[in-house]
């Protein structure tokens, strides 16, 4: 390894821990047990994981499942990059280390999940359906959680922005969807 390059990687291991250091310095100053935000993003934790325990068809649970962790990933891959790039903010936190948790691991994928099994329940187009969840949660959700100061956007990042990736996590965890059926049925 050369020695800038050594250098170069040690400046950024730094850096990374001092963010860490500032994370968790916000997160015990702003965004702890004490405060009511920190409740109220618990419960969009909590709430959905109930509802899916609760209501999950348990013949289709392997399809949900595998349906819902791509959209979790997607979701919480973009979501990250885009926290990383200044582009959005999630200023209350269950952990510091996880800024958009609640969201990317329960609430908007088990949603997805409960569409998508409800459409195969009642035969209906999970296309049309997805993209109505998706308008729910960028142009009401949304709005909600900026006015509340639940989540920021910067660098002109907005609301249509957001649909967008709403629509393309769900189409891309569709189609990987299909392509694992696909495979299944022809392996059979």
């Amino acid at each position: 390894m050369k020695e800038k390059q050594l250098e170069l990687l040690n400046k950024i291991r730094s850096m990374a821990e001092e963010v860490t250091q500032f994370q968790i310095e916000y997160w015990k100053s702003f965004s702890d047990f004490g405060i009511w935000q920190f409740w109220v993003v618990i419960l969009m934790l909590i709430i959905p994981l109930i509802v899916l325990f609760i209501s999950i068809d348990k013949g289709k649970m392997l399809l949900l499942g595998f349906f819902g962790l791509n959209y979790h990933i997607w979701f919480a891959y973009v979501n990250s990059f885009g926290i990383s790039l200044g582009l959005w903010e999630y200023p209350y936190q269950i952990v510091p280390f996880l800024p958009s948790f609640a969201l990317d691991a329960s609430l908007v994928p088990i949603s997805f999940m409960l569409l998508y099994q409800w459409t195969l329940n009642h035969k209906k187009n999970i296309y049309l359906y997805s993209i109505l969840l998706s308008g729910i949660f960028a142009f009401v959700l949304k709005p909600i959680m900026v006015n509340l100061h639940f989540f920021h956007m910067f660098k002109g990042v907005n609301y249509v922005h957001l649909f967008l990736f709403y629509v393309a996590f769900f189409i891309v965890s569709k189609l990987i969807t299909n392509l694992f059926l696909w495979l299944q049925q022809k392996g059979n």
